[in-house]
Parts: structure tokens; C-alpha cells; sequence
């Protein structure tokens, strides 16, 4: 591998290690200088392009521990979600290209199966290591094979339902797995933390195994003595450790131990790996850990953009004006001021769909779930059957989860949940794991949802006031980042429901009718084309009245909307024609049927075919197919 910037200067002994085989080669002594350079590497890397960075300062001894200590890729590491990977990929070969990540033709922003051997799962998603790991584990088992599975999981992700089902599982089957919680939510005192140390030595060596499970056979003919046992062990370790959950679930556990004594780790990862059933081991990290402003304020820093690594300046870049999420933000506390029944909840996404400020001035009405967006749908849905008006910010991708829910207490029984969905479309870095670009398909099919597409910020909010005028579920789909600009904090106004607006007049035949903020790319084709266009606003209810009018009057009819094709609201309008016995040429643009993967968000629209030059191509293209005319005379 090439010698980029002088890497072997720098980091002399990084830059040997193209496969953890290297790491696994080193001397003892040479792994903490390893973990240094590791460390100074991502900071310096990171600080050029931006991207998830706290969260991996504070797995950097935890990841170089694991691959010393297990034969990747024979052996198999699963992490959960991903923000915690990046030293994983610059010690599994990737380490030269880091710069790239998230970029267009660059690394993944998460372990990603088509990437590397060493990514075992794809992820994006919270709380689906563990269940993944006991797949591999239970396939290893029933193949016999010498390997060790290991889920490499947060505790925040540990607060997503699917953690629980799969320890639950995990614990009754015994096949060879060992769960890792990296805990960077709390810190461990010097003597507690000496105590935890002794302890994880005692209890992962292979004496306290021996012991514990032969106590269990000779125990076994005698109940009583073996209840005494048991209680006793319970008793000692839920004193000194906070494991006893874990173990009733059927694992040993061990730790808390101090995620950053390389040395620790490694000793006790060792022991574990020769223990059968199983295992979860806790550390403690933190996040950011070795750069003070990222320690002082991970929240901040858990995906900055490009930064000066001396000062810990971030780079801002330029804003056009306020984002659909702080659009979102303040219409929710103006709709809170003025209405006392309003009830924010997010599933731990306070910062990203603009509620810091709701959080702060309304603490007794907003709620954070933490990472349960099952729970956050059925518990709004507790709120409004009650008379509350929750409203549930929550990222495009992430309702997927809750859509059970969603469906069957909040729609079957006809709730007024109101469904903020920021990240609707193509979001740009993050890939493929979080396009938003199902909701449309998935929301139209549901009953009682009204569903509608904003084309700028300011109807944006009057969409989302409308929302609260409804006596069932409605959802407000937008997009990351900033639209037309012309975000204002006026009045609380509302919409007709169901009503379509045509911005424009034309004369050709065609009609382009747009759901989203796509309609400022559509202007020009339609000026150019002499096209009708229309700002369609609600998917669902379709504006049966102006598709009417617009089939009578129109030769073919171009639908443009920033979701998928299939199911999307170009069906919803072929649907309703049909319906209405009213057939014409009709053309849906929408994303394709693959998934897109990362880049900037300009980079996906286009790979998808969404940016302006495209859709003109598109529609220009299919429009002269139909023999279109420059006159409507011509048509008829």
C-alpha cells in the first residue's frame, strides 16, 4: 500500500498494519503506542472531510483489543450502528482511504458487507448486533466450526427493544457468542474502578469457571444447597457489579472494566475467548476520548464537519437560510405556546429534528424515548387517546420500525397522531441505510392517513399546523436541509385538506404535476415545455377535483416526487385516473428500484436521476416520445 503524506513517519507503527493479522503480530509493548498513533489518526483525518468521530475516539482501544485477540475475519465482530467503526476499517485495510468516507465512490459510512470481508453485517440501524452475532453463532455451532461471534453494542442502542428480544433468546440457546457493551455514558472511579479490574480478571479467568461450574454439578442432587448457592453468587455480584440482569438472562457476566486500559482488554478478552456459552463483558469508555473538545461536548462532536484539529473550530458551512428541521423546531414550539395539549417526542433525536429549543422551553411536554421508535408511535398513541396532540419527530428511515404500530394503534383506531418525518428523500452522506425513500409507499396504503408533501418551508409549516386540526393520524414528510428559503414564523395558518394549487398554465398538452420540494426544479421544465405545472401538496388525500381537470384538459401528465416509483404518489395518480375512467400517458419519476448509496445529497439526486439537468432530460425526452405539440389543439 502506498505511503500517503508520509504516514510511516507519523505513524510508524499504523502504517504497518494493512490486516488486523499485522496487530495480531505485534509485540505487547507495541500495542498501547498503536492505539496512540490510531487515535492521532482519526483526528487528523477526520478533522479534513468531517464525519462520525466522537463515538470512534472512545472504541479505539476496544476495537484494537478485538482484533488482536480474535482471528478476524474467521472470527466474527458484528457493531451495531456503526458511528463506533472507524478505527475497525483503518485497522482492517482501509485505512488510506478513510478520508473518503462518507463521499461519492468513497467508504461507507458503516460497516457494509460489499466493503470488506471484516464487515460481517451491514448496518445503520440501531440495536441489531446481537441478534445478528446469534445467527452467525448458532450457524457456527451447527457447522461445527472452532469461531467466536462477538456484538459490539452501545448503551444507548441497548435501549432499543430488539437488544432485549435477542439477549432474551441468546441466553437459552448457548451457543458461543459474547456480547460487548461499550458504556460511554458513565465513568468509573479510581477505587471501584480497581475493584472491577480485579474482578473481571478473577471472574473471566479459567479458575472462577472451573469453580462456578463444577460447583454446579456437584450441586445438582442438591436442591437446597444449590438454591443457597445460587442466591449467594447473585447476592456478591449484584453488591459489587451491575451484572445481575445480564446473568439472569443466562450470561456470565464480567466487568465493568476501564475501555481504554489496552492492556485489561486484552487479558480479559483472552480469557474470554476460551469460555463456551454465553459471555457479555462491560466497558467503560468515553466518547471522544483523547481530544478535549470532543470530550467536553460529544453531542456536538458526534458527526462535526470538516475542523481545524489545533483550535477545535468546526467549519460552519453557509446557510441559504434556517432547515426544514428548524422550521419544524419553531413551528413546534409557536403550535406548544398557543396550544397546551401539544406534546413533543422524538426517539433519541432531540438535536438532529430540530427540538432543542422545544426541549428546553416546554421540558414538561417534550419526551425522549430514547432509541424505541415502536414505543414512541404506541406511546404517542396512549397520549392521544387521552386528548393530547403528540407530534413524533422522527427521521423518514427510522418509522420503518415503528410501522406495526403505526398501523395498528395509531391508524386502525383513527388517532390524531401527527407524524413529523424529517430526512424524507435522499439524505445525502449517511447512504443507503438512511434514505428516506419509502414513507410515501408505506403511508399512502395505510387508512385514515393524510399525508402531505410540502414544496417549501413556509408550507411546510402551515402543513404541519394543519395537521393539528385533524381528527386522525396525518404525516408531514421533508427533506434534510434547506429548500427555497423562504421560511417565515408568521401566523399559524392552515390548509384546505386534500387542495392542489397549479403554479403555472400551459398550453403544450403536458402537465407536470410535483409532490415535494422537487417544484423548484420542475419551474424551468415547465417554462421551457409550455407545460401546466402543479403543486400537488397531499398525496393522500389525491385532489380528485384538479387530476379531474387536469386529464380532461391535458394530452400527458409527468408525476415528479423524491420517493420511490413503486407505490409511490406517481401510482396514486395512475390509480385515481383509472378510477376515474380517465387514461392518459403517463410518466412517473421517482427513485428507481435500487438503493442509493452515499455521497453529498446533490450526488444522490442525481444518481437517482432527481437532479434539475436529469429531470429536464427526462421529461423532455418522454414528452417529444408522446409526439408532443406546441399547441394544445394539436393534441386533442
Amino acid at each position: 500500500m502506498s505511503d500517503p503524506a508520509g504516514q510511516a513517519d507519523a505513524f510508524p507503527l499504523l502504517s504497518r498494519i494493512e490486516r488486523p493479522a499485522d496487530l495480531r503480530a505485534l509485540e505487547d509493548a507495541q500495542v498501547a503506542t498503536v492505539c496512540d498513533e490510531l487515535r492521532n489518526y482519526l483526528i487528523n483525518t477526520v478533522a479534513t472531510r468531517g464525519g462520525h468521530f466522537a463515538a470512534g475516539l472512545g472504541t479505539v482501544e476496544l476495537t484494537v483489543a478485538l482484533h488482536r485477540v480474535f482471528d478476524t475475519p474467521h472470527d466474527r465482530i458484528v457493531w451495531d450502528v456503526g458511528h463506533q467503526a472507524y478505527p475497525h476499517k483503518v485497522l482492517t485495510g482501509r485505512r488510506d482511504r478513510l478520508a473518503t468516507i462518507k463521499q461519492k465512490d468513497g467508504l461507507a459510512p458503516f460497516p457494509t458487507r460489499s466493503e470488506s470481508e471484516y464487515d460481517t453485517f451491514g448496518v445503520g440501524h440501531s440495536s441489531t448486533s446481537i441478534s445478528a452475532a446469534l445467527g452467525m453463532a448458532v450457524a457456527a455451532q451447527r457447522e461445527g466450526l472452532d469461531r467466536r461471534v462477538v456484538a459490539v453494542i452501545g448503551d444507548g442502542a441497548m435501549t432499543g427493544g430488539q437488544a432485549f428480544e435477542a439477549l432474551n433468546n441468546a441466553g437459552s440457546l448457548q451457543a458461543n457468542l459474547l456480547v460487548v457493551l461499550n458504556d460511554n455514558d458513565m465513568s468509573i472511579s479510581e477505587n471501584v474502578g480497581a475493584m472491577s479490574r480485579y474482578l473481571a480478571r478473577i471472574i473471566s479467568g479459567r479458575t472462577y469457571a472451573s469453580l462456578r461450574e463444577g460447583g454446579k454439578k456437584v450441586l445438582r442432587d442438591l436442591p437446597v444447597m444449590r438454591e443457597f448457592a445460587k442466591r449467594s453468587e447473585e447476592h456478591f455480584k449484584g453488591w459489587l457489579l451491575p451484572g445481575t440482569l445480564f446473568e439472569e438472562l443466562g450470561f456470565n457476566y464480567i466487568g465493568p472494566i476501564d475501555g481504554h486500559d489496552i492492556g485489561m482488554l486484552v487479558r480479559t478478552l483472552r480469557n474470554q475467548r476460551e469460555l463456551k456459552g454465553p459471555q457479555f463483558l462491560h466497558v467503560v469508555t468515553r466518547k471522544g476520548k483523547g481530544y478535549a473538545p470532543a470530550e467536553a461536548d460529544p453531542i456536538k462532536w458526534h458527526g462535526p464537519g470538516p475542523f481545524d484539529p489545533a483550535s477545535g473550530t468546526i467549519f460552519k458551512e453557509k446557510s441559504a437560510g434556517p432547515s426544514f428541521s428548524q422550521v419544524f423546531g419553531d413551528w413546534l414550539c409557536d403550535a406548544a405556546d398557543a396550544d397546551p395539549k401539544l406534546i413533543g417526542i422524538t426517539p433519541a433525536m432531540r438535536e438532529g429534528s430540530g427540538m432543542v429549543e422545544f426541549s428546553r422551553r416546554f421540558p414538561d411536554r417534550y419526551f425522549d424515548v430514547a432509541i424505541a421508535e415502536q414505543h414512541a408511535v404506541t406511546f404517542a398513541a396512549g397520549l392521544a387517546c387521552e386528548g393530547y396532540k403528540p407530534v413524533v419527530a422522527i427521521y423518514s428511515t427510522f418509522l420503518q420500525r415503528g410501522y406495526d404500530q403505526l398501523v395498528h394503534d395509531v391508524a386502525l383506531q383513527n388517532l390524531p397522531v401527527i407524524f413529523a418525518l424529517d430526512r424524507a428523500g435522499l439524505v445525502g452522506s449517511d447512504g443507503a441505510t438512511h434514505q428516506g425513500a419509502y414513507d410515501i409507499s408505506f403511508l399512502r396504503c395505510i387508512p385514515n392517513m393524510v399525508l402531505m408533501t410540502p414544496a417549501n418551508e413556509d408550507e411546510c409549516r402551515r402543513m404541519l399546523q394543519t395537521a393539528t386540526t385533524l381528527s386522525g393520524p396525518s404525516a408531514v414528510r421533508y427533506p434534510r436541509g434547506v429548500g427555497d428559503g423562504n421560511a417565515t414564523r408568521g401566523p399559524l395558518e392552515t390548509l384546505p385538506v386534500g387542495r392542489g394549487e397549479i403554479c403555472r398554465e400551459g398550453r403544450s398538452g403536458l402537465a407536470i404535476l410535483v409532490f415535494g420540494t422537487l417544484l423548484k426544479s420542475a419551474r424551468p421544465i415547465a417554462a421551457e415545455l409550455d407545460a401546466t405545472l402543479v403543486n400537488m401538496r397531499f398525496v393522500k388525500p389525491l385532489d380528485q377535483a384538479l387530476l379531474a381537470r387536469i386529464a380532461a384538459d391535458h394530452a400527458a401528465i409527468v408525476t415528479i416526487e423524491e420517493n420511490a416509483i413503486a407505490g409511490g404518489a406517481g401510482s396514486a395518480v395512475a390509480e385515481a385516473l383509472a378510477a376515474l375512467d380517465l387514461q392518459r400517458p403517463l410518466h412517473s419519476i421517482g427513485i428507481p428500484d435500487r438503493f442509493i448509496e452515499h455521497g453529498s445529497r446533490d450526488d444522490c439526486l442525481a444518481a437517482a436521476g432527481l437532479d434539475a439537468a436529469s429531470l429536464a432530460r427526462n421529461v423532455t425526452q418522454w414528452w417529444r416520445a408522446q409526439g408532443g405539440a406546441n399547441d394544445l389543439r394539436q393534441v386533442r
